[in-house]
């Protein structure tokens, strides 16, 4: 198991950790009712927070970052000497952290993506973990959240029994609402990207060795290239030219203060 805490890549604060240790600290906020919030970083989320200082200041007040993509581990291995072997991939995570809360009896919520998707990813997962309890399931409604609506969420999740919250929203749309209901549950909420869409089986996993090489984004830019062409083109560039620049010192990536207002705006 390697928890080696965090650190910083290009001013964001990613964990070096393993599946293992990331499983045991959702399971264990759980377990005892502890408020944690997580999200599992490919290079996209990273840049998104480099781009946006402020973004920047809420993904650095989350209790736990992983690595999702194998660019971001490459990265705490080059400028920290992690010594991580994998990376930690959300979907992965996802099937690891609910394979033990069906084993200890812990009901989970899920919430974003939409109905259909919803629907589809509901069969999927009690197939898969007969034991899991599904507390309850509320697709998002694609605008911003009105005035109160976000206590009316977190008492919907309360009642409903639940115990851990999955947020399926997209990035960086998830980050931001699992950073501002945090402080509304006792429970650790995981922002777990394209997770749903692909438990539900609706976007289809690349071949191992692209994932092993960090190749997965080069298969989702086949499978979604009007949507994706931006994301990957200008940004993976972008992120090794500031990887190479904080190596060698001649850019100064110095993470800035973490968040502590919740914010006003968010899609729900």
């Amino acid at each position: 198991m390697i928890d080696k805490g965090k650190r910083n890549v290009l001013g964001v604060l990613v964990d070096a950790v393993d599946y293992d240790a990331a499983t045991r600290r959702v399971v264990e906020a759980a377990r005892h009712r502890r408020p944690l919030a997580l999200t599992a970083l490919a290079v996209h989320g990273v840049m998104t927070g480099v781009l946006d200082p402020a973004h920047n200041a809420r993904l650095n007040a989350f209790d736990l970052v992983t690595p999702d993509g194998q660019p971001v581990r490459w990265g705490l291995n080059l400028l920290h000497g992690a010594g991580l072997t994998d990376r930690v991939y959300g979907p992965t995570l996802t099937l690891l952290v609910l394979r033990r809360c069906a084993e200890e009896g812990l009901p989970v919520y899920l919430y974003g993506s939409t109905e259909a998707t919803l629907s589809r990813l509901v069969p999927q997962l009690e197939q898969q973990f007969p034991a899991l309890k599904i507390a309850g399931v509320e697709p998002s409604k694609f605008r911003p959240v009105r005035p109160g609506e976000d206590a009316e969420i977190a008492e919907r999740i309360r009642d409903s029994g639940a115990r851990l919250v999955l947020v399926g929203l997209g990035c960086p749309r998830q980050e931001i609402f699992t950073y501002a209901m945090r402080p509304l549950l006792d429970m650790p909420l995981m922002a777990v990207g394209a997770a749903f869409d692909y438990h539900a089986g609706l976007l289809r996993r690349p071949p191992e060795w692209m994932q092993r090489r960090g190749l997965e984004w080069l298969w989702r830019l086949g499978l979604e290239p009007k949507r994706l062409w931006r994301r990957y083109v200008i940004l993976n560039p972008a992120y090794l030219s500031r990887l190479g620049a904080q190596k060698l010192g001649m850019w100064q990536a110095t993470p800035p203060p973490s968040a502590t207002d919740r914010p006003a705006d968010f899609t729900v």
